[in-house]
């Protein structure tokens, strides 16, 4: 039940009041300062009824005050001494409404009524845009590494900028929901969010994709087309994948960065655009400039501040979070986590896809699965089989002779490199098996080298 609170010097209009909506709202009443200031430490008002002239108290005073104290509380102003100034006064310091007295209690009941519309409007607003934050935010985006803290520290100090972006990560990192996140949590976030995969679309339609066309511009062209660029006026524009355009189309695409202005195929005039450009690729963009393939112009204006997303290789201890996210996400509510065993494997396991990979084995075990916990054998066959072939490495299929003497520095450079060999040459899997941090393991197999070229 919705909460009324009437605050007015005289106790017979509090009690009138009180009996005529008690029926409808949770109605509490205040005839001094005192209970008034208890009232709102103790309980949130939905609509509140305020007098003007509250003995001594300036009603528009006290206005200001509920509002600092409780400010989705919708204040209606009660007066027996109006006036213009005094309604204008009471609309600028917040009020939702101003009501005469004696007051008219079918009027007020449409009034109050409105009021608690209002509020469930509002509300309901603020839930859709905590909806859109939580799902396109930086706390959508899943991780506790450094390596993503970084990246969520990146994302909070550019989003209320225009500069463009330049997300550079291999397939499968969450390039979209990095853009989206910057997107929805800046000052765009009232205006579109268009998307376009630049490697997706054929090179002959790319440029009415972006940039729109005219009826009757080419043949097929039936009727005007807005681009993606028109479309996310005053938006954001995310070109994914940005590193497979042609290089006709990114002369274009850097006219339009130039000029702010996009010229539709056919169309005799431009028309100005407010466009920020966030681009993702996963190609080294700084190679294809040298091969030829990527103009350096273009590369500078869209590079203006870069995010590398890291692989999930780089962040395996975001892993468990991740985990416990995709089964939370899941239509099968059944499930209530994943045995240790489980976990262990996909911990173990390179991941060629990325984070988009460990989704979809998750979402295949989810579906197999018979338990409410997800088991080892729910995993894929292949992924199994070289967790085994790994583990049997580990346990007893290579030995290294060791004499007595030997000293333990050198002993444990043996103990890597032929761990390192056995695992083919993979460091994420050789730390994993000795126990030490990649980072310790790289500045080790440097350190072997060097002593190696010493010697030779």
């Amino acid at each position: 039940m919705r909460k009324v609170l009437i605050i007015d010097d005289e106790a017979s209009i509090c009690n009138s009041l009180k009996f005529y909506f008690e029926d409808e709202y949770q109605v509490q009443t205040a005839t001094n300062i005192f209970d008034v200031e208890i009232i709102l430490k103790e309980q949130s008002m939905d609509v509140i009824l305020l007098d003007l002239k509250f003995g001594d108290i300036d009603g528009i005073d006290l206005l200001i005050n509920i509002k600092e104290i409780q400010k989705e509380s919708i204040v209606i102003m009660m007066t027996a001494h109006g006036s213009i100034q005094s309604s204008i006064d009471a609309m600028k310091a917040g009020a939702y409404d101003y009501v005469m007295k004696p007051l008219d209690m079918d009027k007020i009941r449409f009034m109050v009524k409105k009021a608690i519309d209002y509020k469930k409007l509002n509300e309901k607003v603020t839930f859709l845009e905590k909806a859109v934050l939580k799902q396109y935010g930086v706390h959508g985006i899943i991780g506790k590494s450094k390596k993503m803290q970084n990246v969520f520290h990146l994302v909070d100090k550019i989003k209320d900028s225009h500069i463009n972006v330049l997300i550079q990560s291999d397939s499968g990192t969450g390039k979209e929901m990095v853009a989206k996140a910057i997107h929805f949590q800046g000052v765009r976030c009232n205006n579109r969010f268009e998307a376009i995969n630049c490697g997706a679309i054929p090179e002959n339609l790319i440029e009415s994709e972006l940039f729109g066309h005219e009826k009757g511009s080419f043949t097929g062209a039936e009727y005007r087309k807005k681009g993606r660029f028109e479309i996310a006026d005053k938006g954001t524009l995310f070109l994914d994948e940005i590193g497979e355009m042609n290089l006709n189309t990114q002369v274009k695409l850097l006219r339009v960065l130039e000029e702010k202005e996009v010229q539709p195929i056919g169309a005799e005039q431009g028309k100005k655009v407010d466009v920020r450009i966030i681009a993702a690729t996963n190609k080294d963009l700084e190679k294809e400039v040298a091969k030829g393939c990527f103009r350096e112009d273009l590369y500078f204006r869209l590079n203006v501040v870069t995010i590398k997303i890291p692989s999930l290789n780089e962040r395996k201890e975001d892993i468990p979070l991740l985990i416990d996210h995709f089964i939370k996400e899941s239509s099968d509510k059944k499930i209530e986590g994943i045995t240790a065993e489980a976990l262990n494997i996909l911990e173990s396991h390179h991941y060629k896809g990325n984070v988009r990979e460990l989704m979809n084995i998750i979402e295949r075990a989810i579906a197999l699965t018979d338990h409410h916990y997800i088991q080892a054998k729910d995993l894929p066959e292949e992924l199994l089989r070289k967790h085994k072939k790994e583990w049997s490495y580990t346990k007893d299929s290579r030995i290294i002779p060791i004499k007595i003497g030997t000293k333990l520095k050198d002993i444990e450079e043996m103990v890597i490199l032929e761990t390192l060999s056995v695992m083919n040459n993979n460091k994420a899997k050789t730390s994993k098996v000795l126990g030490i941090s990649e980072r310790n393991l790289r500045y080790k197999i440097k350190e072997y080298q060097e002593k190696k070229q010493l010697f030779t």
